[in-house]
């Protein structure tokens, strides 16, 4: 009896049910993302949507009941600070996983050092092309849509319009150059499609371009593609339709991938006296914004998230500011989740940030607003709408194209119209020869108007060379021109785009 009494201890220890602490494995995250709420991926912004997916794991099946992460915030301010606050922390401890930046610059230098530390990085930004490098940022995993991504978008309408030659018109700020960046993936794409590019850069003051100069640029041009603040769209799209540039000659895009919902509001309205030539000339501009497809579960988290953002006391929030920073870095949380498990069950842990990336990447899963697909080179597949002004009368737009980027192909909505993207015949566009044809005027008569005219030429030029209120760069390239690989700034981002 005594032989047996070790043996029925033995087994009652095995049935006695096991601690879960003790299998729960600690995974310290380091968030970085500015504290400036007039970005849609600030601090505020981004957490609920965290806490939100921390939530969820918990309560699948014991699935990630093993996991417990630990949030640390730290401030980007979207450039340098990023890699300082990453720097300081890692003098302490390093942490296991790194969500953000989103901002280029600040993404850089802390994608960069997380490789060679051997972290994962899932941002969902770090948008630019030169991300897309990941021989240098080879731990960096990207849960939105890259600008070459969208780029693919003008690509495949290229391929379908039969469309030649692009003119592209970007603003930049030579901050944080998001219009430089948006229209480099544009270029880096068009460039390698046999498609003739120029491309013109605006250095803007109080958002007033010379908008007749500009349009004098693009008569060579068929497709018009711009990025820019929403005055500068106004003021071009208006002297086009003064230069009858908005008869179906010319196909004008402008890419506003994350403030979409301000078209169909009257985007071309000021209250003015050019409300109605711009609503004429609004009715040739397509807009590419991102697609958004939600199923009834991001009803539950949009109110869950906009709930906590009252509570924080941030007022400037609507309808639409569930953007795709806020479910990106919810469905980044996730991605962790099912890469670390596998890991783990291959025997390894939350130190191999290699093979945790490689895991995240070539997979598709179920986000909060509907599938993810992220590709083999650790960038998601993006899926993107072109709006229209289908309403003539009161100048609203919706959605008349839809493209997968997965399998790349188009989805043309009810209100398509095959017309808007066809160019037509073009007629010549010159000042008519008064020596020539009179018009039925005297020899004196038009003798006197081209002496006004040419009065009326001086003075011009006299006034837009004294006048100081506002300074404009062009800066005309062609592919080869542009075609030279370029870093910008001391933190290279790479780039064939820019001479910076």
């Amino acid at each position: 009896m005594i032989c047996v009494l070790p043996y029925l201890l033995y087994i009652l220890l095995i049935m006695l049910p096991v601690n879960e602490s003790a299998s729960t494995e600690d995974i310290d995250v380091l968030i970085i993302l500015p504290k400036n709420n007039s970005y849609h991926f600030s601090i505020s912004m981004v957490a609920p949507a965290i806490d939100y997916a921390q939530k969820k794991m918990k309560s699948v099946n014991g699935l990630y009941s093993g996991l417990n992460f630990n949030f640390h915030y730290e401030n980007s301010n979207c450039g340098d600070e990023a890699l300082f606050r990453l720097v300081d922390r890692s003098c302490q401890k390093k942490p296991d996983l790194i969500l953000g930046p989103v901002c280029e610059y600040a993404a850089a230098p802390v994608a960069r050092m997380a490789s060679h530390w051997n972290i994962p990085v899932i941002s969902a930004g770090a948008l630019a092309s030169g991300f897309s490098y990941k021989k240098e940022y080879s731990h960096l995993t990207r849960v939105a849509p890259s600008y070459l991504k969208m780029a693919e978008t003008f690509s495949a309408m290229f391929h379908r319009f039969n469309w030649k030659n692009a003119f592209l018109i970007y603003e930049d700020d030579m901050d944080q150059r998001n219009c430089y960046f948006t229209l480099e993936g544009v270029h880096n794409i068009l460039k390698t499609e046999n498609v003739h590019i120029d491309a013109l850069n605006i250095h803007s003051k109080d958002n007033k371009v010379d908008s007749d100069e500009i349009i004098k640029l693009i008569y060579d041009s068929e497709v018009i593609i711009m990025c820019a603040g929403a005055d500068i769209i106004r003021d071009i799209m208006l002297a086009a339709h003064r230069r009858r540039l908005t008869n179906g000659s010319y196909i004008f895009f402008n890419i506003e991938l994350f403030n979409s919902s301000s078209y169909g509001n009257g985007s071309w309205k000021r209250g003015d006296k050019f409300d109605m030539d711009a609503k004429q000339a609004y009715a040739t501009l397509n807009t590419v914004t991102l697609l958004r497809t939600v199923k009834p579960e991001f009803e539950d988290f949009s109110m869950e998230v906009k709930k906590s953002l009252q509570k924080a006391g941030i007022r400037h929030c609507d309808s639409d500011n569930i953007n795709v920073f806020v479910e990106g870095f919810h469905d980044a949380l996730l991605l962790y989740a099912m890469a670390i498990v596998e890991v783990k069950q291959n025997g390894s842990n939350k130190t191999d940030g290699a093979q945790i990336t490689q895991h995240m990447w070539n997979r598709t899963f179920e986000g909060i607003a509907g599938p993810v697909s992220i590709d083999a080179n650790g960038d998601r597949y993006g899926d993107f709408s072109v709006m229209a002004m289908v309403d003539h009368e009161t100048g609203t737009y919706e959605d008349v194209i839809n493209y997968f980027g997965i399998n790349g192909s188009f989805q043309m909505l009810p209100r398509f119209n095959n017309d808007r993207f066809t160019l037509r015949a073009r007629h010549q566009m010159s000042m008519p020869d008064y020596s020539t044809k009179s018009c039925g005027l005297g020899v004196s008569a038009v003798t006197g108007i081209t002496f006004g005219a040419l009065l009326g030429a001086a003075l011009l030029m006299a006034f837009y060379f004294f006048r100081k209120n506002y300074r404009i760069t062009i800066e005309r390239r062609t592919s080869r021109d542009i075609g030279k690989h370029r870093q910008l700034r001391e933190d290279s981002i790479q780039s064939s785009f820019s001479t910076a």
